[in-house]
């Protein structure tokens, strides 16, 4: 496999926040702990050690046993879970939605980048150990986010019959109506090693679970489970208990919202789009058929849209009885990761370091130890045979992440046996009215209005002229125009990140397992740069 690669600047998909977080521009410094560097988890392994309830760790490894007793789970997984009992064992985190068959490809990339993490801490810091987890988003409740992938250019969508889809959370959700997804995936894959490898994966993932975490569980474990991933399921009572003193500071003194509106408040000053808004409270009440966010009124609290109230006693008796009830939402999520495992670095795409980005004073307010915050690697697949067209095409890999109207209009230009950039037209335009504004403002000032419009209007028609010469030119090289955009619309579906859209599956029918130890060999976590990775065949 051959690589490559740009700085994320140059892709032109990346926020302003996030290349300046990546170039540790001094005014974000304050808004988060530590710049993920190897040296630099030297010092977060000494805060989390020191602050984190280590009574938690037999909770832990307790569920996971219970979570995996129905899985066959690889003994690097077992040992990882074991391991966890250790006070000298850590935690390196991602966190995904249940997407149907992973969604995705920046699925693979996350968890991929952990793993790999884990293995660099391992070498760095021999003494420790360090655990690869996959938090599995199962208390989310939008259902529209999650059920379907795209293959092929086409779309493959889950028609839950459970009336509870989208009301409640998603990991309860019966995977009835999977076998239909199923019949159209396997007819759309086809034949050979890989895809009866895949069809299986399907089938025993969804058709042979009742839920949606089940499933999810399964076929994660199958994909990553040979290198140690660990999943989990958060919702457990035995886990939620743990978490009891920072819902009732939530209830009662709304913590969250207090300090994360002051993080907000200095990324808007600092000119920045604030990824979230916190609510007052931000908790949802979670039952089997619903999930709706807790608010406070007068003294006495509801869950919204429904009949269920508490007064402050009432809340807190079931806050103690059932503490599964309580389900934190984005704001506090965070929060609740980092008090239940021994965790040093949360990895995440673009967006979920936006909204991470707002919780270090809600985390130094509630005591807990704030993570280092890793963006998640980011590549583009492409076969050798892409890769030599864009070259045929003079094309460079910056400019192929160009929107592509600018990439045919700049290689047009740039083909094209006559020059169509009338820059230099524009520029004497321009020099030749400065000397008419000089005479108007001699003569009669009143006359600068009439000499602007006809400035604007002249400038207005040499840009026509430009267009329309490019437009023939467009024509007249046609096939060209046509190779790029080809080409472009291959590695870019729906104009977009192909991470963002692709299903791993289209890949894995074509390189089979390999394709995910190709993307671990060449993925390194802590190197800041977009991959384009060039596969053989």
């Amino acid at each position: 496999m051959a690589t490559d690669q740009i700085t994320y600047s140059e892709t032109n998909y990346f926020s302003k926040l996030m290349l300046d977080y990546l170039s540790e521009k001094e005014e974000l410094k304050q808004l988060y702990n530590r710049f993920p560097t190897l040296d630099n988890f030297e010092d977060q392994i000494i805060d989390k050690k020191s602050n984190y309830d280590h009574s938690i760790r037999e909770d832990l490894a307790q569920v996971l046993n219970d979570q995996y007793s129905s899985l066959e789970t690889s003994e690097r997984t077992k040992d990882n879970i074991e391991k966890l009992k250790s006070k000298d064992a850590f935690t390196i985190v991602t966190g995904h939605q249940l997407n149907l068959f992973t969604g995705p490809l920046y699925f693979l990339y996350k968890i991929i980048s952990t793993i790999n993490l884990t293995e660099k801490l391992k070498e760095k810091f021999p003494e420790k150990d360090f655990v690869p987890v996959y938090w599995m988003a199962t208390e989310d409740h939008d259902f529209e986010e999650i059920n379907f992938f795209n293959l092929n250019g086409k779309k493959f969508k889950w028609n839950n019959a459970d009336v509870r889809a989208g009301s409640t959370a998603v990991g309860g959700l019966s995977t009835e109506g999977l076998d239909e997804v199923f019949k159209l995936f396997s007819a759309e894959i086809g034949g050979g090693d890989s895809a009866e490898y895949l069809k299986e994966l399907f089938k025993n993932g969804y058709l042979e679970h009742d839920n949606l975490t089940d499933a999810t569980r399964y076929i994660a474990n199958e994909l990553f489970g040979k290198y140690g991933l660990v999943i989990v399921a958060a919702g457990d009572a035995r886990l939620k208990k743990h978490f009891i003193p920072y819902v009732k500071n939530e209830l009662l003194e709304q913590v969250s919202n207090k300090k994360a509106s002051e993080s907000a408040e200095k990324l808007n000053a600092l000119g920045y789009n604030v990824q979230v808004n916190p609510r007052d409270i931000n908790l949802f009440y979670l039952t089997s058929d619903l999930r709706e966010r807790i608010i406070e009124r007068d003294g006495n609290y509801y869950v919204h849209e429904t009949e269920i109230s508490w007064t402050k006693e009432e809340i807190l008796k079931e806050l103690y009885e059932h503490p599964e009830r309580f389900s934190p939402n984005v704001m506090m999520r965070p929060l609740y990761q980092e008090v239940i495992l021994p965790n040093l670095c949360y990895i995440g795409g673009g967006g979920e370091m936006a909204y991470w980005l707002e919780l270090k004073e809600f985390f130094e307010a509630e005591n807990v130890t704030f993570p280092v915050l890793l963006l998640r690697n980011s590549a583009l697949l492409q076969t050798e045979k892409q890769n030599a067209k864009r070259e045929r095409l003079n094309i460079s890999l910056q400019e192929l992440f160009l929107k592509q109207h600018e990439l045919i209009n700049r290689k047009v230009r740039k083909i094209s046996n006559i020059d169509i950039d009338f820059s230099p037209q524009k520029e004497h335009l321009v020099k030749q009215f400065q000397q008419m504004y000089s005479l108007a403002e001699k003569t009669d000032e009143s006359f600068l209005g009439a000499v602007k419009a006809q400035e604007v209007k002249q400038l207005k028609g040499l840009e026509n002229l430009e267009k329309r010469l490019l437009k023939a030119q467009k024509r007249k090289l046609k096939d060209e125009v046509e190779r790029i955009a080809s080409l472009q619309n291959e590695l870019f579906p729906n104009r977009s990140l192909q991470e963002r859209q692709t299903n791993f599956s289209e890949f894995y029918t074509e390189y089979g397992e390999e394709l995910i130890d190709m993307l671990k060999e060449n993925l390194d976590p802590l190197d800041a740069n977009f991959k384009i990775l060039t596969f053989g065949k």
